[in-house]
């Protein structure tokens, strides 16, 4: 592709020709402010929306949006003219005059890209401020995502995530002028839509308007009472993004720090998620390696991610067959909390706990309200926060995380291995089942633990590797986007893989929607993921089925991998959704 020469605030740059202004600024380090324009340098897809016209710049004859016109030989872009800032500055006070005024209590204070860019304009009234506040009722609907109509600016970010990245298609503008805003169709509660809770429409919002569900307030309660043991579980990417709430660079590895403030608000048993993943491998690679000997039912697909559980059950239903019928790390770790610790080490029944986890993740709020992930009248999991929400409560609690000293895990559901770890990245539970399928068949471990060729940010991976004389076709994906490429593959006949691994979050659980907000910054992802290689590389034990507390776990509970027991507690069943809300999508 040729290569296009001009000058951004005369700063010579060259830049292919189909680079946008706004991207070819970046190669000079110039700024330019911008609400509706997501920068996914990983990700993949069109985005030509230039909706907010915040980016407006002089080229030429007059002004132009930046992110959605392409370079042109000779062009002089100025960023900061006075034409520019000016229409910059009506453009901001007009959004303003139509937003809330509640910044200092709204959950995204300080995480506001309309409120940073407002600072940074010199705003400090707004001259627009007579006339009518558009008004949409809040929904609240779901367990996991709160849309508030009144904080969006038709910035259409979430619009461009829901229908061009995951190809879900809830969110889309409707009606005209005043009137318009991003909605379902026939404004319907999002409850009421095929919307799988993935929460990245929350991780591209720019402002309040779409948030996860705030669960903190229940927390608090459960820590307060006293009758009932509260237990708290960790998801492994949690470890490496909490510290960035708190100051500390993308993929700082807090795990110590952050089971002290777990235990300095009052957690009386800290454990992790970890050792549900070691477990959850240990069943997985059970059900695969019968799949694969009988040769039925493969491409066995992974199962921890909730949202994707949901597209499935909407979307492809036809296929639910092929999903592996192990519950997620969350909801393995669960029953085994109630019904082996519980009852062994303290003499409680099974109800007479409190089970908490954090997680990276929105859709784990909707996965513990499944009714078949609990049974004799409670949910295995009775309460799931955030990263950001666990963040909220260290702050409210005046916890300084940075300068905690560090603490360890609780025994013996806080013990795992590196295989666990890497379940945060995309990629990640592939490899640990790997590990483990590949000593079930061979009785040998694999010559090397680090399956590479399925790490990275790369939306689909694929490879192919041989145990004991049989290729294993493997593929692993992020975003349901590319899951469905995978899906239709499979629908057609064409699929040739055995395994196939996916996560609904691009880049895995480490971009959850439940972490710190990372602007489309996908260095921070990366960094995350990088974080939980090195976890894994300098654990003393990778492999899931070494870990001597999940063999003891078999030994004095479970039986066997995949018995009765093991159904009983770590499988589950799942439902054909595709007709569910036809008569709204009529």
């Amino acid at each position: 592709m040729s290569l296009v020469n001009l000058t951004i605030n005369g700063k010579a740059v060259s830049v292919p020709s189909d680079t946008k202004i706004l991207e070819a600024a970046k190669q000079v380090n110039v700024k330019i402010p911008s609400l509706c324009h997501l920068h996914m340098d990983d990700i993949k897809f069109d985005n030509h929306c230039a909706s907010c016209r915040v980016c407006m710049v002089s080229a030429g004859r007059g002004l132009v949006p930046a992110c959605g016109t392409l370079v042109r030989e000779g062009m002089v872009v100025n960023t900061n003219s006075p034409e520019a800032l000016k229409y910059r500055k009506n453009v901001v006070e007009l959004m303003l005059s139509d937003h809330p005024k509640d910044c200092l209590s709204c959950i995204k204070s300080g995480n506001c890209e309309l409120q940073d860019i407002a600072a940074d304009l010199g705003i400090r009234s707004v001259r627009f401020s007579d006339g009518d506040q558009s008004y949409v009722p809040v929904d609240t609907s779901t367990k996991s995502i709160v849309k508030d109509h009144a904080k969006c600016i038709l910035c259409r970010r979430c619009e461009t995530m829901c229908n061009e990245v995951q190809t879900v298609g809830v969110l889309s503008g409707i009606n005209r002028g005043f009137g318009t805003e991003v909605s379902t169709f026939y404004g319907v509660d999002l409850v009421d839509t095929n919307c799988t809770f993935c929460g990245q429409c929350i991780s591209v919002c720019p402002t309040g308007a779409l948030i996860e569900k705030d669960n903190t307030a229940e927390a608090w309660t459960a820590l307060g009472q006293k009758e009932k043991p509260v237990m708290v579980q960790t998801a492994p990417a949690v470890r490496v993004g909490l510290g960035e709430e708190f100051g500390l660079d993308p993929g700082s590895i807090s795990t110590g720090k952050m089971v002290a403030a777990l235990k300095a608000l009052g957690f009386d048993y800290v454990f992790d998620t970890n050792f549900a993943a070691d477990l959850t491998i240990m069943e997985e690679a059970n059900e695969f390696v019968n799949r694969f000997v009988k040769g039925e039912k493969l491409p066995i697909l992974t199962s921890c991610c909730p949202a994707w559980v949901n597209f499935m059950e909407h979307e492809y239903a036809d296929l639910l067959g092929y999903l592996s019928t192990c519950k997620s790390p969350q909801s393995m770790f669960s029953p085994i909390a109630r019904h082996y610790f519980a009852e062994k080490a303290l003499d409680k029944k099974p109800d007479e706990v409190i089970v908490m986890s954090i997680m990276p993740c929105v859709a784990k709020k909707y996965e513990v309200s499944r009714e078949e992930l609990g049974q004799d009248g409670y949910l295995d999991t009775d309460l799931s926060l955030t990263t950001r929400e666990l963040a909220r409560m260290i702050k409210e609690a005046g916890i300084d995380l940075a300068n905690l000293e560090e603490a360890e895990f609780d025994s013996p559901l806080g013990y795992s291995t590196g295989a666990a770890d890497i379940f945060g990245a995309t990629g990640g539970v592939l490899e640990a089942a790997l590990r483990t399928a590949y000593h079930d068949i061979t009785k040998e471990e694999a010559p090397s633990l680090d399956f590479t060729v399925v790490r990275g940010m790369d939306g689909i991976k694929e490879a192919s590797l041989e145990i004991a004389g049989h290729t294993v076709n493997v593929a692993a994906a992020s975003s349901l986007g590319n899951a469905r490429k995978l899906m239709d593959e499979l629908r057609a006949g064409t699929c040739k893989y055995h395994v196939i691994e996916i996560m609904a979050c691009p880049g895995g659980c480490v971009a959850g929607a439940g972490q710190p907000y990372n602007g489309g910054d996908y260095d921070k992802v990366k960094a995350r993921a990088k974080a939980l290689y090195e976890i894994d590389a300098n654990k003393p034990q990778r492999l899931s089925h070494a870990n001597p507390d999940i063999i003891k776990l078999y030994d004095d509970f479970l039986g066997e991998r995949g018995g009765h027991k093991s159904h009983e507690l770590l499988h589950t069943e799942y439902y054909d959704k595709s007709n569910v809300y036809a008569d709204a999508e009529c």
